[in-house]
């Protein structure tokens, strides 16, 4: 892995495949597995589309912050949320222990795969489009991953290999 780093984390749109890839990804690596996503719905009680009805993206935000400077992710493969790349502390902090990989899958595949986008718990601006979220998004990403993997027109085993292949160079 680059960097000698003994932990990888995912980073990419909402039905990216972060967290079905992640867990595959431990499986062949012999790492434990953490979806940032669960440990902010375990935490609060609640599931992300609560907690943005509750209050606001913001709010969702700041706690995926905590979940992001606070979680032990030493041997782990960690999937995030789509939206941590907003947090530059914890993204800084992520790259010192793991290498970053992001799965890149285009916009008109990321449509069939997100279903209702209004109901998926996505922290985003008040009626904000997929298309105006995934512009602003994919610019983050792009800065703050070690390894691009284009996942378009791959399965999820060929976006699996390669990862691994990329971990691997």
């Amino acid at each position: 892995m680059p960097n000698n780093h003994n932990s990888i984390v995912l980073i990419g749109m909402p039905g990216a495949g972060k967290s079905t890839l992640g867990i595959l990804l431990a499986k062949e690596l012999g790492l434990d597995f953490v979806d940032t996503d669960i440990t902010i719905q375990v935490r609060e009680g609640r599931t992300l589309q609560e907690i943005l009805d509750e209050s606001d993206y913001l709010h969702l935000r700041e706690i995926e912050e905590q979940v992001l400077l606070s979680e032990d992710i030493s041997g782990k493969v960690v999937a995030t949320g789509g939206s941590a790349v907003y947090s530059d502390a914890g993204m800084v902090r992520l790259k010192q222990f793991a290498t970053v990989v992001f799965l890149d899958v285009p916009l008109e595949e990321l449509r069939k795969r997100i279903g209702n986008f209004d109901a998926r718990g996505i922290a985003r601006k008040p009626n904000q489009s997929l298309e105006s979220l995934f512009d602003e998004r994919c610019a983050l990403y792009k800065k703050y991953g070690d390894i691009r993997v284009d996942c378009d027109q791959q399965s999820l085993q060929q976006s699996l290999d390669s990862v691994l292949q990329q971990l691997q160079a």
